[in-house]
């Protein structure tokens, strides 16, 4: 429950990057967004190559930046970490998630 006179300020936090982030999974069947020195975004990006699917990388600071940016992803998506997954426009979790749904082929079936 957000109060009505700060809805629109709530709603507008950083809105940046998430209309950029917005952007690029309208664009792109699958979208990593990530960050520098995070091992996560780096095993999904792998499992990626290794399964030959193509996908859109946003990378966003790292430990010491940017991490306000993030947090307005987070809030909006609600998912608690990088890397975020998009999958034809779902956000489907992140890294391992992800190794989940391209083991059991049901990445390829999001896809189709």
């Amino acid at each position: 429950h957000i109060h009505p006179a700060i809805r629109d300020k709530v709603a507008r936090h950083e809105e940046a990057i998430v209309s950029e982030v917005r952007a690029a999974i309208a664009k792109h069947a699958i979208v990593v967004v990530g960050m520098g020195a995070n091992p996560y975004p780096k095993k999904a990006r792998k499992a990626l190559d290794k399964a030959g699917q193509p996908y859109h990388y946003l990378s966003y600071g790292n430990y010491f930046s940017q991490w306000r940016q993030r947090n307005a992803l987070k809030m909006w998506t609600g998912w608690p970490t990088l890397p975020m997954i998009f999958v034809k426009g779902q956000l489907v979790g992140g890294a391992d998630d992800l190794a989940k749904l391209i083991a059991s082929g049901e990445l390829k079936t999001l896809l189709a």
